[in-house]
């Protein structure tokens, strides 16, 4: 419940402890085991700041969280806090929700690119070493410089093959790039695709500034479906990261306002810390330090406050601690951390009070108006007013039918002209380039084949006019000869003929002449 930017969110012996709007950008912390009431707190707490006419985000882990779009009901229980708490009609009322889904079944997609994600978060979801992440700035420096686009995973193979490719050509100006580094970040997006982290880099982007929004003076609620995404604890927290950057990187500063311009809350956060090197532990504790200037307030929600570093719990100012279970003496140390984060009270022994908490009662400390701690009260939670569990899938679906327009075309997908494409086209223009000059080289060889051919086809043909024309000239001359020969001999023949005139006297001479012929021919032709 709001009145005076105050937000009444549980009730102690002492009476109503309520959060103080200017302080709610101070960040806040709500702890517990598994059962003691953490889901519903925050749902009390988050539909409280609706009323104020402040926007939340918020992860659903098990889908609870849906029915804040529900109007509440009156139970047996709920009749018996109003009692406790000295409320006699509770006004039951749903919140303005919108749900999203980093996959786009359970609600409206929320996609970033890749260039918006960057390369240390893309590192860290790809639990890439300090060598494979040196390879990703890299490549990242290299399209920021060549000025092509990385919007979507195919985007970053194709970048990474094209800087493997030119390593040689790169290496000078941007440093070295190895073939196993690429091989090693090309296998990390398969395994982000085969679980479906392809879904979430593409365009329409996500604007963060559409969790800003307020219907009928009150906070819209956006809820995220992480049952699925849960399954993929990376992708879950380095898409939170995601966000939280975003909102510091685009939101104006704003100081200390009345109330808070967006509240973020942190499912599981101890997902978020797992496995993150101290450069960016680094990194979102310098966020968390500064966004409270943009007017958002971060709360995390996990089983113990160790489960988050030091140096960032003591920057969550606001503490809701439900029970905790102490059994063994790992546990026990856990409870005297949890106890020792709050501003003692003299009437009880906070460490007990831990483990002896009911269901839906918690240690409660908020900051006052001057920014000091409270004194840590054992309360109650206010009960939600609206609906506690999950809502059908035609209920989901009548509040997707219902969205802005604006809202809608998240869901409308489309893909321009990006490294992909272009790298794509290049790839093709060279490969004509080098069939071309494959080709222009064979039609030079088959020239010079032709023209070899053709050399030796002339050739044969002189030397065959050669052998002819020397032929026919031997057989003219041959004949010419002959027949002058025959001439000459026949000349001889009659004249000795005319001598002798019986006929053993001609064939004397005829012998004579065909000898006299053969002798001139032989003179001739050497024969």
């Amino acid at each position: 419940m709001y009145s005076n930017n105050n937000l009444y969110v549980a009730h102690s012996d002492n009476g109503p402890i309520c959060l103080t709007g200017k302080m709610c950008n101070r960040h806040g912390l709500i702890a517990g085991a598994t059962g003691t009431g953490k889901t519903v707190s925050l749902q009390v707490i988050a539909e409280t700041f609706s009323q104020a006419g402040v926007p939340c985000f918020m992860a659903d882990m098990k889908g609870d969280l849906s029915g804040i779009s529900q109007r509440g009901k009156m139970t047996g229980f709920i009749e018996k806090r109003c009692k406790l708490f000295g409320i006699d009609s509770p006004e039951f009322q749903p919140c303005p929700t919108r749900f999203y889904d980093v996959y786009g079944e359970q609600g409206i997609p929320m996609r970033t690119t890749i260039s918006a994600m960057g390369p240390q978060l893309l590192s860290r979801l790809m639990q890439l070493n300090e060598t494979q992440s040196g390879v990703l700035n890299i490549v990242f420096k290299i399209a920021d410089d060549k000025e092509l686009l990385l919007i979507d995973l195919k985007d970053l193979r194709m970048m990474l093959d094209y800087v493997s490719k030119n390593a040689a050509l790169f290496k000078t100006a941007y440093g070295n790039v190895s073939a196993a580094s690429v091989g090693a970040i090309q296998r990390s997006i398969l395994a982000i695709e085969a679980e479906g982290g392809d879904k979430f880099f593409g365009e329409p982007a996500f604007d963060v500034n559409d969790l800003l929004d307020v219907e009928n003076g009150k906070g819209v609620m956006s809820v995220l479906a992480a049952d699925k995404l849960m399954l993929n604890p990376k992708l879950y927290s380095t898409f939170l990261l995601w966000l939280m950057t975003e909102l510091y990187a685009q939101l104006p500063e704003v100081g200390d306002l009345d109330l808070p311009k967006l509240i973020f809350f942190f499912d599981e956060a101890h997902m978020l810390f797992d496995g993150t090197s101290k450069a960016l532990t680094d990194k979102l504790e310098q966020i968390i330090r500064l966004i409270r200037s943009k007017g958002v307030g971060i709360y995390f929600i996990t089983q113990s406050p160790t489960d988050i570093p030091d140096e960032i719990l003591a920057q969550l100012s606001n503490r809701v601690q439900h029970a905790l279970r102490a059994f063994t003496p790992k546990e026990q140390k856990g409870v005297r951390a949890a106890a020792q984060t709050f501003r003692a009270n003299p009437a009880f022994k906070t460490e007990d009070a831990i483990m002896n908490l009911e269901t839906g009662e918690a240690l409660v400390s908020f900051l006052d108006a001057k920014g000091a701690p409270s004194v840590v009260e054992r309360a109650k939670m206010l009960f939600p007013l609206s609906q506690i569990g999950a809502v059908t899938e035609g209920q989901r679906l009548d509040i997707k039918n219902a969205l802005p327009p604006r809202i809608k075309a998240y869901e409308d997908y489309f893909d321009r002209e990006s490294a992909y494409e272009v790298l794509t086209a290049k790839d093709e223009e060279d490969a004509a380039a080098e069939e071309e000059a494959r080709l222009e080289k064979q039609r030079e060889l088959e020239k010079a084949e032709k023209a070899k051919e053709q050399e030796k086809t002339e050739r044969t043909e002189r030397a065959e006019r050669k052998q002819k024309s020397s032929s026919w000239t031997r057989t003219i001359f041959g004949t010419l000869v002959g027949a002058v020969a025959t001439s000459v001999a026949r000349n001889v023949s009659n004249s000795v003929a005319k001598r002798i005139t019986n006929k053993t006297a001609k064939s004397v001479a005829k012998s004579t002449t065909h000898k006299l012929t053969k002798d001139i021919l032989k003179s001739i032709f050497g024969q």
